[in-house]
């Protein structure tokens, strides 16, 4: 079962009451970010900021293609990824690839880890595996 999802809709609910009770006064809502605590247990996380911040996209499967499966990231073709939570619960990895059907491998995160890439990419597919 595949399942993705962008920023939670905790943040996103708070922000967008802001925005709407500053409407009235011409005050400005500062946009939502995302967080580590935001990827839930099951789920690997990707960001487009250091630290788990900026934008963020889950799942709790397989993806070939996040720009144009059935499942899509928004942000995918336009920004890097900056840092990854592995929040799986089954022990296993995941590996993610710069091409659509897991072309390119640019990096894999154990079960339980999360921070910054060694280097930023824009990525498109990933895939669980039994280790790195």
């Amino acid at each position: 079962m595949k399942r993705v999802r962008a920023l939670r809709s905790k943040a996103a609910v708070i922000a967008g009451s802001t925005l709407l009770a500053g409407v009235g006064l011409g005050i400005a809502a500062t946009p939502a970010h995302a967080a580590y605590s935001d990827c839930e247990s099951g789920e690997i996380c990707f960001y487009t900021g250091d630290n788990g911040t900026g934008k963020m996209c889950a799942w709790d499967g397989n993806d070939s293609d996040w720009r144009n499966g059935a499942v899509q990231c928004s942000w995918a073709a336009d920004n890097n990824v900056r840092s990854v939570y592995n929040n799986g619960t089954s022990g296993m990895s995941v590996v993610y690839y710069s091409g659509a059907n897991y072309e390119t491998r640019k990096g894999c995160t154990k079960k339980g880890v999360k921070g910054n890439l060694a280097g930023t990419y824009k990525l498109r597919s990933h895939k669980w595996v039994n280790s790195c």
